[in-house]
């Protein structure tokens, strides 16, 4: 049984960081790609990012290039998510997931079609 587990979620300030890591279990880890996506109250699933099984390239939505860093660990069967400078809409829920392919572009493509998602976890940017 394919198992997502997210963590690292929390209150943060703006401008500040968070890293997010996501422990997956049940499939081979070394052979997917891995994607993040996220869900701002009362809004629609946003596609965030995503490593293809080696770790290289990676892939960003515009809203976060440069802000973002996916990574992932083969040896640990996790995948991580770096944000940095964070701003209030950055503020939802954010859930990992395992890809069924990767593709420069995906991101236009409806998230639960291409990938296999976790509970998520709740990312609050407030002062």
């Amino acid at each position: 049984e394919v198992q997502l587990v997210e963590s690292g979620g929390g209150l943060v300030q703006p401008g500040g960081s968070l890293r997010l890591s996501c422990a997956a279990s049940g499939f081979n880890f070394d052979e997917y790609a891995m994607g993040w996506i996220r869900q701002a109250p009362g809004k629609g699933l946003e596609w965030v990012g995503a490593i293809t099984s080696s770790g290289e390239p990676t892939n960003y939505a515009a809203s976060v290039k440069g802000q973002f860093t996916i990574s992932r660990d083969n040896a640990k069967n996790t995948v991580y998510l770096q944000m940095n400078s964070l701003k209030p809409e950055d503020t939802g829920v954010y859930q990992c997931g395992k890809l069924s392919y990767y593709s420069n572009y995906m991101f236009g493509r409806d998230p639960t079609s291409v990938g296999y998602w976790g509970q998520g976890t709740q990312v609050t940017v407030s002062s």
